[in-house]
């Protein structure tokens, strides 16, 4: 017969090793949870006196490890789970108090064992057998923790949290200010408020957490005094003990009890203090006290003499000051030592700085501000506005929509103050060139009639800035009756953007540099570089690529679809070598761009024709052969142009529409080089431009 055994292995489904437990707790963020519930089952489940003992060790332990971690942060936001770790260490040792005034009370009789092993040695070490030494030690302690180290924290913390919120708009002003100007990019603005945000929240905290630790001191005194009576009188009543024995046992117990609780409140509430005064301290405590109380050597030799002298006092302990008195001073001599030597190396930058200026590069001689807007000091509250139009936040969506309408991203825009405008005014700069100037209000509204009417409110009545419309500056109040009476009502700060925006748009061709040029084609995606590399340099260098996007820009075409562009110039350059003629083909090219950029709210194109009679003129004008090919009109018969132009466009503008002025391929370009000087936002398109699935609606003739 066969004996069959089972081996098979016992079903590993479910570990309940300690490995495995400790492994579960921690990934799944359990133990913080568990920690509390067990506090709290204190509050309920008696404890025995070797648990007692351990939980009593452990909060002493664990205050301990809270004071030495205060001391070496850095700085307080490295311990920002400070006020959240108080709460706990409060109510672990409120629970530790109750835990043993239950052994205290109802095991007393049994003698000083009776509530574990640490609440008797700490008995037996302060009172050293008298009872009433260790009440006075006790008593001193709590008022030590009370009245001085958590009254100073609280009020610490109090004043931080205040300063710290009233300081909170000038910082995210400064953010804002070093964003725009370029110093920083959105990733290191967004980490800066967030850590500000993070040092308001503490010292918030800290302000409500320091209660904690106040309430705990007297919570103790009181606990101390309720175990010490009704000890007394459980021990003389019930349990038959003389009251100089009962005295003697329940004292030695409660104030062992005391100390064993108030020690790492003592500690805890020391930790507190230290990370509310570390709001001016960078590094650590320790190096930031040797290095600021080592940097004035007379203070350390004036510590060391007073010593000396109170050393050969009679009845001093000569040994001791003496001592005391020669270690300061060899400390004052080392930091009087450092101190010349840091004086001296000062000296020497010193002399360097007075001695003949060093020539700067001509490079930081003739850097540019490329972009800049100057803001009078009446202004400045825009930067950071309250409502939330932050002028900052404007500017940065106003460069991501030009770089997705225009296709190039703009450089950053300096945001300076310049006490030599007036207070209300602004000035927009471009390669130190005044572009635009303005008058905002802050807390007032800008009041504007889309059909250019002048408007009949209450306030101060001025011309919109960008596209020079009669406008009025109104009250808050009267922004509601505006809007409902159909008129457009901007703030300031878009009055300020739109602007902006349309001075962005008119310097375009300036702003696109070489270099910027040379990023446009180096960014391009991979199947278009073998584009690149057939046309540069080999048919046309940079510099005529430049030249082609910067002619589309200045008419405000977008470059956006530039593989197409770069088709178009691939194609024309084998014909011609002039940047005009290349332009005009690769207008050709982006007909349908052209034609959807202009359409109406109705999907049409509105034109205005050239008349046969112009279009000869001007084929009759024009002189000279290939690149010096140039307009010669006479000045009256320009004139009379521009006068028919403006009836034409006005007549239009009248009926709400905004049509292009229609002409030949061939005057184009001459026809755009008038049009510009008196109506720069008029787009001039030719026949080879019109897409052919466009439906067209022609207005008028010129």
């Amino acid at each position: 017969m066969t004996d069959i055994t089972n081996t098979a292995p016992a079903p590993s489904g479910l570990d309940f090793s300690p490995g495995k437990v400790i492994q579960f707790i921690r990934k799944s963020d359990l133990g913080l949870a568990i920690g509390i519930m067990a506090i709290l089952m204190v509050l309920i489940v008696p404890l025995p006196t070797w648990l007692l003992d351990v939980s009593l060790a452990f909060s002493l332990s664990f205050s301990i490890l809270i004071l030495m971690t205060a001391v070496f942060v850095r700085k307080p936001l490295e311990f920002s789970s400070f006020p959240t770790i108080l709460l706990i260490t409060t109510m672990l040792r409120l629970a530790l108090n109750l835990a043993s005034t239950r052994l205290i009370l109802g095991h007393g009789n049994e003698g000083t064992a009776a509530s574990g092993y640490v609440i008797q040695a700490f008995g037996k070490l302060v009172m050293q057998g008298n009872f009433v030494i260790g009440l006075i030690v006790f008593i001193i302690l709590i008022i030590v923790n009370f009245v001085v180290i958590t009254k100073g924290s609280g009020r610490i913390a109090e004043v931080a949290a205040r300063f710290s919120l009233d300081a909170m708009p000038g910082k995210q002003m400064a953010i804002d200010a070093d964003l725009s100007a370029g110093l920083i990019d959105e990733k290191e603005a967004k980490l800066r408020r967030k850590t500000i945000e993070a040092e308001s929240n503490f010292f918030g905290a800290m302000d409500g957490a320091s209660k904690f630790v106040r309430g705990d001191a007297i919570a103790g005194l009181l606990i101390t005094g309720i175990n010490i009576v009704g000890g007394i009188i459980i021990g003389v009543v019930q349990h038959g003990v003389s009251f100089a024995d009962a005295s003697q046992t329940y004292t030695l117990l409660t104030v062992g009890d005391g100390l064993v609780s108030q020690m790492p409140a003592l500690i805890v509430s020391t930790a507190a203090g230290l990370m509310v005064s570390k709001a001016g301290v960078e590094g650590a405590t320790d190096k930031a006290l040797m290095g600021q109380l080592s940097f004035y050597p007379q203070a350390l030799g004036m510590a060391a003499a007073v010593m000396g002298i109170v050393a050969v006092l009679p009845g001093m302990p000569t040994l001791v000051f003496a001592g005391l008195s020669g270690a300061t001073g060899t400390l004052a001599w080392v930091a009087g030592k450092r101190k010349d030597k840091r004086v001296a190396e000062a000296a020497a930058v010193t002399a360097a700085a007075d001695g003949p200026p060093k020539e700067e590069p001509i490079s930081t001689a003739l850097a540019l501000d490329l972009l800049r807007v100057e803001l009078g000091y009446g202004l400045l509250p825009l930067i950071n506005d309250v409502q939330g139009h932050r002028i900052t936040d404007q500017i940065k969506a106003l460069r991501r929509q030009l770089a997705q309408e225009m296709g190039f991203v703009m450089p950053a825009v300096r945001i300076l103050d310049n006490m030599q405008l007036g207070a209300n005014e602004y000035r927009i700069r471009i390669k130190e060139f005044d572009s635009g100037k303005g008058e905002l209000f802050p807390g007032s509204f800008l009041v504007m009639d889309p059909r250019g009417l002048p408007i009949d409110l209450p306030g101060t009545h001025t011309t919109e800035p960008a596209f020079g419309l009669p406008a009025t500056w109104v009250s808050g109040a009267l922004k509601e009756e505006a809007a409902f009476r159909g008129f457009t009502v901007v703030d300031p700060g878009t009055v300020l953007t739109t602007h902006l925006t349309e001075v962005l748009k008119s310097h375009m061709a300036e702003l696109l540099s070489y270099a910027e040029t040379k990023k446009l084609l180096d960014d391009l995606p991979p199947e278009n570089r073998k584009l690149v590399e057939e046309i540069i340099p080999a048919q046309i260098s940079v510099t005529g690529v430049q030249r082609v996007l910067q002619t589309l820009l200045s008419e405000r075409v977008s470059i956006r679809d530039l593989p197409a562009i770069l088709e178009g110039i691939a194609e024309a350059v084998g014909h011609t070598k002039n940047a005009l003629y290349i332009t005009e083909h690769v207008r050709a090219r982006l007909s349908r761009q052209l034609c959807n950029a202009n359409l109406s709210h109705n999907g049409y194109l509105p034109l205005i024709a050239l008349s046969p009679a112009w279009e000869q003129a001007f084929a009759e004008s024009i002189v000279g052969q290939g690149e010096d090919r140039q307009l010669a009109m006479a000045p009256s018969q320009l004139q009379q142009f521009i006068t028919q132009v403006r009836e034409a466009f006005d007549d239009a503008g009248a009926k709400n529409e905004v049509p292009v002025l229609l002409t030949s391929p061939q005057i184009r370009p001459f026809v755009r080089s008038i049009i510009e000087r008196f109506r720069p936002q008029t787009v001039v398109m030719s026949q080879n431009e019109i897409h052919a699935s466009v439906r067209l609606r022609t207005l008028g003739q010129v």
